[in-house]
């Protein structure tokens, strides 16, 4: 059966459509932390749908939600009031810790970061943007011109000039070998050097941790560092937490938190996770930045009750709950224990990551060389035994992403970290 589905898939769908696995699987139900595909097989899930069912499968909340609303009304559109996406709006201004902030709903990540650059460029008269290098921001035809990854840019074509600057990689690199301190100092003074080099620049975006490069960070405190420059030269700065936002890092409850000694960004833009499954994006913004607009704007589909419904019921479970807290706890069990798992493993170089988000870098052994191979082959053996990870990376697909369900327990995540080891000792 699932044979015949996958050659549909292959008949009428794009070939650049990824897929994972050999054989690849159709997930049909969830609950919790699991997810049972169409053969019957269950699977401790700790990739969510690439980090989107950020609470539980099936979570009642959520649930209910969405069918009370949708047996109201399903759309609107944003050419009316709607009270949910008043409600929710209200609640992420508040918790970005942007001043003065207004919300602006999108459908996914990619428009939502597509929203940012309008705004940024708008606002600041320039084409010209600040990215990092190794970065991963969405599909769209602006997204991908600043995406720093030639794995996710198929087109050197964009509307927008960018620039690519040092500091999302910690551990490769020209300033691998330097201390945080030096690190941060090095990346600053090449970000220093690039702006003498440029007109009039509109933002940096940054993802805190690189989600689709494989769970790279720069040590804390470098984009306040950025900050000051960029304060200086007029720059905004745009925050990438469609993967580190709502408490995922655990230590944070947004990703840029954690660089937050010359204050707050001036965009933020979100997805993934607090949908819970649901398509919501959005872009926070303070109020002169997103209102620079001179012309009407509205969506369609951005903002619809129903999706705002489930979004109001997935973060005020995630706040009941403290799922960041949880995050923080057993993401720190969790990583410890792949790090002692990997202290025996020539093939793993290394264990990365905060909270529930944690990356596996694998080599050849005896080489700092990557190893895309070992890494597919890792994917395969641990769906075999019953759990589904991620994977992603820099110039090379070699890195094992770990990003499971903030409800996770220490059971279940001592459950995924033993399927983990016997996966990592068959290559």
């Amino acid at each position: 059966m699932t044979r015949h589905l996958h050659d549909r898939h292959q008949a009428v769908l794009p070939d650049w459509l990824a897929l994972y696995y050999r054989q690849p699987i159709e997930i049909t139900h969830g609950e919790g932390r699991h997810v049972w595909d169409a053969d019957g097989n269950k699977y401790l899930d700790f990739f969510g749908g690439i980090l989107t069912t950020m609470t539980a499968h099936a979570l009642p909340e959520v649930t209910k939600a969405v069918a009370e609303q949708a047996g109201r009304i399903i759309h609107t559109s944003t050419l009316y009031l709607n009270r949910q996406m008043v409600e929710l709006a209200e609640r992420i201004a508040q918790l970005s810790g942007i001043p003065d902030a207004r919300v602006f709903f999108t459908t996914s990540g990619t428009e939502a970061n597509d929203t940012a650059l309008l705004l940024a460029t708008a606002y600041r008269g320039s084409s010209q943007v600040l990215a990092m290098r190794n970065s991963y921001h969405g599909r769209s035809f602006s997204t991908v011109g600043i995406t720093g990854n030639h794995a996710w840019s198929p087109t050197s074509l964009s509307p927008l000039q960018t620039l690519y600057v040092h500091g999302g990689v910690r551990a490769r690199g020209p300033y691998a070998h330097l201390s945080d301190s030096q690190f941060i100092e090095a990346c600053v003074a090449d970000l220093e050097d690039l702006l003498g080099h440029t007109r009039s620049v509109a933002a940096l975006i940054a993802e805190p941790i690189q989600g689709v490069g494989g769970f790279t960070s720069p040590p804390d405190g470098l984009y306040a560092a950025f900050r000051e420059v960029l304060d200086r030269h007029g720059i905004l700065w745009i925050t990438d937490e469609v993967q580190t936002g709502w408490g995922r890092t655990g230590d944070h409850f947004w990703g840029w938190q954690a660089h937050a000694q010359s204050g707050p960004p001036d965009l933020l833009t979100f997805a993934k996770g607090i949908g819970n499954g649901m398509s919501i994006g959005g872009v926070v913004a303070r109020a002169d930045v997103m209102n620079c607009l001179d012309s009407n704007s509205i969506s369609t589909f951005g903002g619809s009750p129903v999706t705002m419904a489930a979004g109001l019921a997935n973060l005020t479970y995630l706040l009941e709950h403290d799922l960041q807290g949880n995050a923080r706890r057993v993401g720190g069990l969790l990583i410890e224990r792949l790090r002692a798992i990997a202290a025996q493993l020539p093939v793993v170089r290394e264990v990365r990551g905060r909270g529930l988000m944690a990356g596996i870098e694998l080599v050849k052994p005896g080489t700092d060389e990557a190893n895309p191979e070992a890494a597919a082959a890792v994917l395969e053996a641990a769906r075999e035994g019953g759990l589904l990870i991620g994977k992603g990376g820099g110039h090379d697909t070699s890195v094992l992403r770990i990003a499971p369900p903030l409800t996770l327990t220490v059971a279940e995540a001592e459950e995924g970290a033993s399927i983990l080891e016997r996966a990592l000792h068959t290559v």
